[in-house]
């Protein structure tokens, strides 16, 4: 399940007798972050019941006997090890190490354990590696933080890696994206757990959104697994990378690299973790990014350096991927960047409104691709509800993000707007930062 979904997948395990759900353990590795492992510390290690947050009963748990030295060489004891999670309900996993480093065996033979017997197991960010170094993502959907994302993917080619969503919650497995992503997982678990004014109130104490939005597709760059340098495909990337402001598909990729489309899209997958469609896409709303916060170049201009066929394709796939029309986040961009004195005010609602409807028109219009043209077809919609029915996103995301790897993807496929998928009203932008989204 996916970080805005509504409803929550039952744990496949009936917990054993002797682990109590209330029981959160917390294991802790020699040179994890302290920022990630403090995370879990905050929202289960704190008696908040005076703000009505039931509690949660902490184990602090080293994963390996050695010194447990962290961020800015601070050495940590934790007081118990492997053998707590024996009693715990839900185990998390804040962070690991160095993705290039297997985790200790005895601590992966204790989280399959604790899954065996019906724990719930978490992983924030890198931790995700530790969870399937111990095989229990094999065949689920999972996140890390972005940059790491494609090498999960390719290490683990039989975990569904969605590096665009803020956390994964399928049951009894659990994974988010990097730092404060999993203060949202952590909440989204104690709203599970004991409802939403529980996690309100949580969230409330710790001044942070109780729902944060959107995902980390506006976090993405042009980054690429360092193993590609050596990939026969590396210099097909970085053709791609040097040509956006040219109207190319997938096809002519695969043309470049000489193989058939299947086979380039089998091989790409495995190299990024994201099918070449999506990637390429991505990469062209990237550099339509870059460009209004670094030009002046009209959305057409900007559209048309960017390799998209019309401005309307522009406007489509960068509200799908930012969460607000080209024009309006130059002009929030603009107004927290003032460049050369005094700024005009562009940030107030009614001039960033009128933006919105310039980009946007009054009936729904749909947007099919010529001949060649890598852009997808896309139901702009006035009014909200759309094509991904009346609560705006589809009921789950149980199943990996992408196709088969041995099925080619289809280039046609209608992407949701984010205002339907956030359940609010269209016509509001978002800041560069922020979306609103509904979580859990």
């Amino acid at each position: 399940m996916s970080q805005d979904s509504t409803t929550v997948p039952e744990t496949s395990r009936k917990l054993s007798g002797r682990r109590r759900r209330e029981i959160v353990a917390v294991l802790l590795f020699s040179g994890g972050p302290i920022f990630e492992s403090s995370i879990p510390l905050s929202v289960f290690g704190i008696d908040r019941q005076d703000a009505g947050v039931p509690r949660y009963r902490l184990l602090v748990c080293a994963g390996e006997d050695v010194p447990l030295r962290t961020t800015g060489g601070l050495e940590l004891t934790a007081p118990y090890g492997l053998e707590a999670l024996s009693r715990a309900g839900t185990v998390v996993v804040p962070a690991w190490r160095s993705i290039t480093q297997p985790p200790p065996a005895a601590a992966l033979d204790a989280l399959r354990r604790a899954h065996e017997e019906g724990a719930r197991i978490v992983g924030l960010c890198t931790g995700a590696f530790v969870l399937a170094a111990a095989g229990l993502l094999d065949g689920r959907p999972a996140t890390t933080h972005w940059m790491y994302a494609p090498t999960l993917a390719k290490r683990y080619p039989s975990v569904h890696v969605d590096p665009r969503e803020l956390f994964v919650d399928d049951g009894d497995v659990l994974t988010s994206a990097g730092t404060a992503a999993g203060i949202d997982l952590c909440l989204h678990i104690v709203r599970t757990d004991h409802g939403a004014d529980a996690a309100g109130a949580l969230a409330r104490r710790l001044v942070v959104p109780p729902r944060r939005s959107g995902g980390q597709e506006r976090y993405l760059d042009r980054s690429l697994p360092e193993e590609i340098g050596a990939d026969p495909l590396a210099e097909v990337v970085a053709w791609a990378l040097e040509h956006l402001h040219e109207q190319f598909d997938v096809e002519a990729l695969a043309a470049r690299a000489y193989m058939s489309r299947r086979t380039f899209d089998r091989r790409f997958r495995s190299l990024t973790g994201s099918a070449p469609l999506q990637w390429l896409i991505t990469q062209r709303v990237l550099q339509a990014q870059r460009l209004l916060e670094t030009s002046d170049y009209s959305v057409d201009e900007v559209a048309g350096r960017c390799g998209f066929r019309s401005p309307v394709a522009l406007r489509g796939h960068f509200r799908r991927q930012l969460g607000s029309s080209p024009a309006a986040y130059r002009a929030a961009y603009r107004a927290r960047r003032p460049q050369g004195g005094p700024a005009e005010r562009t940030d107030r609602p009614d001039r960033l409104e009128r933006l919105e409807r310039a980009d946007r028109p009054d009936r729904a219009e749909v947007i099919e691709p010529r001949s060649g043209d890598h852009s997808l077809p896309l139901r702009r919609q006035g009014a909200p509800g759309g094509p991904t029915g009346h609560s705006g996103h589809p009921p789950h995301h149980h199943h990996a993000p992408y196709p088969d790897p041995g099925k080619p993807e289809s280039d046609a496929y209608a992407p949701r707007l984010p205002e339907q998928a956030a359940g609010r009203a269209p016509g509001r932008p978002s800041l560069p930062g922020q979306r609103e989204r509904p979580v859990g």
